[in-house]
């Protein structure tokens, strides 16, 4: 086997330019933790991950919220990319939340919120479900194609209009091991 410098030469950039750095996002996320931690003190919070692209930021993030806040942490997978670059507008649940939602307070955690209709549908899902609060921590958010009306409480940054991967995202289900946020280039 190759060392993983040799590997790493000889393999093409997988993507484009970067556009939020590894650094950046650590930096953020301490930042959103922080803010968590001082809205749910002396609360009990259940995070609700938005998979598959959610999964790294859901896992930075925890470390961050304060260790005395009682946490649970659950997952939905709900799609509308498919292996496309743009959403289909169709959202599909392909594994429901586990964990009882009446009377908690949650906070759904999404990669990215760019028309935001994955995200209204898990919001109204949670909603149907008796949940006492809801609020939204996202990595990203596209501002100008945002179809959500709701507050985004939790923001890491806001990118362009450009399709992005790395720290979670994907592309076709590559790409998510880089461990920052790049633009996709034309495939």
């Amino acid at each position: 086997m190759l060392p993983r410098a040799t590997l790493s030469a000889l393999m093409k950039p997988a993507v484009g330019a970067i556009l939020v750095s590894q650094e950046a996002i650590q930096k953020r996320i301490g930042e959103l933790g922080d803010a968590i931690s001082a809205d749910y003190y002396g609360k009990t919070l259940t995070l609700m991950g938005v998979l598959k692209g959610s999964f790294v930021f859901v896992a930075d993030l925890v470390r961050q919220i304060d260790a005395k806040i009682p946490l649970e942490v659950d997952f939905m997978a709900v799609s509308s990319y498919g292996d496309s670059t743009s959403s289909s507008g169709t959202i599909r649940v392909d594994k429901d939340a586990e964990v009882e939602i009446t009377g908690r307070d949650v906070v759904i955690v999404e990669d990215i919120v760019d028309t935001g209709l994955t995200l209204m549908h898990v919001h109204n899902i949670l909603a149907s479900r008796g949940a006492k609060s809801i609020r939204v921590a996202t990595l990203l958010e596209k501002p100008g194609r945002r179809k959500f009306e709701g507050k985004l409480d939790y923001v890491g940054f806001q990118i362009p209009d450009r399709f992005v991967v790395g720290y979670g995202l994907d592309y076709a289900q590559r790409y998510r091991n880089l461990p920052d946020v790049r633009i996709l280039d034309e495939v």
